[in-house]
């Protein structure tokens, strides 16, 4: 059947085995091109969606009310108009798109707590603070501390912080800009408009004591427009010295907003460390509060702090303690840098993209969840493992094949969203994106291989994987987003929730996000490499997880993907062993490798302790003429919940030479599929042992798979792939190729009947029942395997593709050894050169079927059929025929008998029919000789007998 069997018999290389899975994927995936397509329009689809729904935001936000006001103003008295666009026209929603080449000059001001959280005395920690009573009159002293090497200094300095100037006369910066002014409004991100001097609360004038005059109402313009009129309220500046910054910081902090050790809010506007001031050195450390940097109500990015007054009233202090109080450094003002007119933009990919765009790269997850388990569930795997395919190219290949599928998928993602414009993609740097998303995908790909190892059914490993990534990416557009916003989740908390791959994954996209919209706002550039460096961006962490997430979890994932691809466990010590492990021999079992057998009673016949003996003599001669030996090899499954253990295989010895075909018959439930599971390697031996090609199958399954093929009962095959395909690749998987490749498929599927009516070209789905059978076993064949189990090859077939497939079995037993398990003693008896009989899990006979019939036949099947009436005749002649008769079958007038071949001769049993049926009607009879079924049932029905008297 094989033409070229030195080819193929040789172990299949590692370029062999990738070259064949490569090839058998390529086949595949180009006939699910259509699936391939629809997952790829998936993020181009989003990407459209998103578009199309950035172009309706623009749309709205771009009509007159939202743009900058205009107005027809007469601008020469002619009496005609000219139509002016600028600030003063324009509403609120207006102002912010106008052009400002002239940005106002606003007072610089100090940032103060709101009066409810101003710092008080609540305990002695605290000391020298005003009193709590303050709280409740909204009163409270705005507490200064201070410190420094010289205290003498740090004084004066302090009280040429404020100032007694009067209120009266304030018209323009620079007498506004002699009083120490401060707000406790929220700065925004720009500073075109100060917000403190349109909000509805007051300004602040810090001054050493307050008096009634000290508070006054001024108005508040911008440019020719009057916005409103300001109440200026005097609150006193409490300078407080401190012995130590320790003190300082630890006042600061319990009393800070996100500070952890008092329940209490006691804020401090900011304080001084003179360090080593003097008189001809100036160092001092200023201290601010960035509680009103980023709250809630503050649009993101974070809003401005108002710190240059700090500073600027600090060194003018300073100033006047060394030439006095006539000489002043003050800073009259702050102001913004012109703007050009800009239209209100709302960058809704940026915003909204993370999520969205979580789900797009996650979909890949139960993509390829999909393959591993279809062919885990469909028991492809097993298969192609039992046919020679390794670990290691498999994983190649898959591993290979899902990383071009994921950076093709993610490459046209970014493409395509940066050419319709979206800023997430286009602003930000398309290195870092690369290193991100090619991180995450390798990371996704062992992920899927770590999860596929516990699923066995794909429409199971679906649910659970589309219900992941849709719901921890919800979690993570809320958990997380609120977290990081927040502020008050600690941050070292984030880091640890970012080890959910969906969470760290949101996590990056989240800060791909935030820089596109500050970028897009500011007119800059997005993330770049050195931003990474920001204690405040989040990436850095994110990528340093997922890389190290992969790099612990692949070999995992390939540990258990290696105990979980041919059904049972092994330990990682074992796997590294047998990668290690040198050139086997023949072992005997020890006595401390055999568990505790329950005691099962039974007469040992001479035929199985000469097999026994055939056993020992292979064994201790290490002879190669053999391709199969079991020693006393046992399968137990141990009870659970109080159940007994059963006992599947009991000590089965058995010696199969090559050229040998071997036939096992027995029951359901005799331990024929506990046997040839052990032997394929799908279940371990509890205890003894088996070698096949002198290889054992406790230790060196992965060599015993080169040349090792299987007929599995229910057939496993690929049903987009055609019948010629299944064979090159699993012929590839044995080395053949080119001519003498082509010429082994061709072969296997005329030996099958697969060859002609473009049988061989069409995909297995639309093969019958039994035309996937007959597949199944040119698989089985193909490559010259010297050692094939066929676990009922022929059932379903018609009966001429069933002697066509008995002829291939025949043919190709010449040179290799072959275990067969049927139902049909046709079957047995047509192709097996000898004949086994379990029962209970134990050897009951074993021989040729003509030493088997020999030895349970020895009689005639006498069966008669007449009115019941005449039943006792009937018995009366049997009996007469032979006194040793047997009557083994009796119903409604049929009766059979089994007359010994030593007292009958078939002549007299012919005549004395005949002359019983001269005065008795006889409706039927018939007289056979022994057959390999009756062996079969009286074998089954003995053994059974046996048990139950155990």
């Amino acid at each position: 059947m094989e033409p070229s069997a030195a080819v193929a018999s040789r172990p299949p290389s590692f370029t062999a085995q990738t070259n064949a899975l490569l090839r058998k994927n390529l086949i595949f995936q180009k006939r699910n091109r259509k699936g391939t397509i629809r997952l790829i329009i998936v993020p181009i689809y989003l990407c459209l969606l998103l578009t199309i729904l950035q172009r309706v935001i623009n749309s709205v936000l771009d009509k007159p009310k939202f743009r900058c006001g205009c107005k027809c103003v007469d601008v020469n008295g002619t009496g005609s108009c000219q139509n002016v666009c600028g600030i003063q026209y324009s509403t609120l929603d207006q102002a912010g798109s106008c052009p400002i080449p002239n940005p106002p000059e606003w007072p610089a001001l100090l940032q103060l707590p709101r009066p409810e959280y101003r710092a008080m005395q609540e305990s002695s920690l605290y000391a020298g603070f005003p009193d709590v009573s303050c709280r409740k009159s909204q009163s409270c002293a705005a507490t200064i501390p201070f410190t420094g090497a010289n205290e003498t200094l740090s004084n004066i300095v302090m009280q040429n912080l404020f100032t007694s100037s009067p209120l009266s006369n304030l018209s323009d910066n620079a007498s506004i800009s002699s009083l120490l002014l401060g707000t406790d409004v929220p700065g925004t991100y720009t500073g075109f408009i100060e917000p403190a001097f349109v909000s509805d609360r007051p300004i602040y004038v810090l001054r050493p004591q307050c008096k009634a005059s000290d508070s006054v109402t001024v108005p508040i313009t911008f440019g020719d427009i009057n916005i409103r009129k300001a109440e200026m309220l005097c609150i006193q500046g409490l300078p407080l010295w401190r012995n130590s910054s320790a003190i300082i910081n630890e006042e600061t902090f319990n009393g800070y907003r996100k500070g952890k050790s008092q329940e209490g809010i006691n804020e401090i506007p900011m304080a001084y460390d003179f360090q080593d001031s003097n008189e001809k050195h100036f160092s001092v450390l200023a201290l601010y509060n960035s509680t009103y940097q980023n709250v809630s109500y503050v649009p993101m990015p974070f809003g401005l702090l108002h710190i240059s007054r700090s500073l600027n009233a600090v060194s003018n202090a300073y100033l006047q303690f060394l030439r006095g109080s006539g000489v002043k450094m003050l800073l009259a003002f702050t102001k913004e840098m012109p703007k050009q007119e800009t239209r209100l933009r709302f960058d809704f990919s940026s915003v909204i993209g993370p999520l969205f765009f979580e789900w797009v790269v996650a979909l890949l997850f139960p993509v390829m969840l999909t393959y591993l388990v279809y062919e885990k569930q469909h028991k492809l795997r097993t298969m192609m493992k039992m046919h020679g395919l390794g670990d290691g190219p498999y994983w190649i290949i898959y591993y290979a094949y899902f990383l071009i599928l994921s950076m093709v998928y993610l490459v046209l993602f970014v493409v395509f969203g940066s050419v319709i414009g979206l800023n997430f993609f286009k602003i930000n740097d398309y290195s870092i994106q690369f290193v991100f998303f090619f991180s995450f995908m390798n990371l996704q790909i062992v992920l899927a291989f770590l999860t596929a190892t516990f699923f066995s059914k794909v429409n199971t490993a679906q649910a659970i994987a589309y219900l992941y990534i849709f719901g921890s990416g919800l979690i993570a557009g809320s958990l997380i987003r609120n977290f990081i916003e927040g502020g008050k989740f600690p941050k070292h908390w984030i880091t640890v929730l970012e080890i959910i791959p969906a969470f760290s994954l949101y996590r990056g996209l989240y800060e791909l996000g935030q820089y596109a919209i500050r970028a897009s706002e500011a007119g800059s550039h997005g993330m770049r490499w050195s931003d990474l460096n920001d204690h405040a961006n989040g990436m850095r962490d994110a990528l340093i997880i997922i890389i190290l997430e992969w790099l612990v979890l692949l070999p995992v994932a390939y540990y258990l993907d290696h105990s979980a691809s041919v059904g049972h466990k092994s330990s990682f010590l074992s796997l590294i062993k047998n990668l290690l492990k040198k050139n086997p021999t023949w072992r005997r079992v020890s006595i401390n490798e055999v568990v505790n057998d329950a005691v099962h009673v039974e007469m040992v016949k001479q035929d199985i302790i000469k097999e026994r003996e055939t056993v020992d003599q292979v064994l201790q001669q290490q002879s190669s003429g053999y391709a199969v030996v079991c020693d006393d090899l046992k399968k137990v499954y141990h009870g659970k919940d109080g159940n007994p253990d059963k006992f599947a295989v009991r000590g089965l010895s058995l010696a199969l030479p090559y050229g040998e075909c071997l036939g096992i018959l027995g029951p359901n439930g005799a331990g024929k599929s506990s046997f040839i599971s052990m032997m394929i390697g799908l279940t371990r031996p509890t205890s003894g042992n088996a070698f096949v090609r002198e290889f054992s199958i406790q230790t060196d399954m992965e060599k015993i798979y080169n040349s090792m093929g299987v007929c599995p009962q229910n057939d496993m095959l690929w049903e987009m792939l055609t019948g010629r395909e299944h064979l090159q690749f699993y012929g590839r998987l044995k080395s053949l190729n080119g001519s003498d490749l082509d010429t082994a498929v061709n072969e296997s599927l005329r030996s099958v009947n697969l060859l002609h009516g473009g049988a061989p070209d069409k995909q297995v789905r639309k093969y019958s029942g039994g035309m996937k059978r007959r597949l199944s076993v040119a698989i089985s064949l193909i490559g010259d395997a010297k050692v094939v189990y066929m676990d009922e090859p022929s059932t379903g077939l018609d009966p001429a593709s069933r002697k066509s497939l008995w002829d291939a079995v025949k043919q190709a037993k010449r040179d290799r050894a072959i275990v067969l398990t049927t139902h049909s003693m046709e079957e047995a008896e047509v192709l097996c050169d000898r004949l086994c009989i379990m029962v209970d899990g134990s050897l009951q006979c074993i021989g040729t079927p003509k030493e088997l019939i020999a030895r349970y036949g020895g009689y005639y099947v006498l069966t008669m059929t007449t009115s019941p009436e005449f039943e006792q005749e009937v018995e009366n002649l049997a009996r007469k025929l032979s006194p040793n008769a047997r009557k083994v079958y009796h119903l409604s007038g049929t009766q059979k008998y089994e007359l010994p071949k030593q007292q009958v001769r078939i002549a007299d049993v012919f005549m004395a029919v005949e002359n019983f049926k001269r005065r008795t009607e006889v409706q039927a009879w018939g007289l056979a000789d022994t057959t390999m079924e009756d062996v079969f049932v009286k074998v089954a029905k003995g053994a059974q007998s046996s048990e139950e008297l155990s």
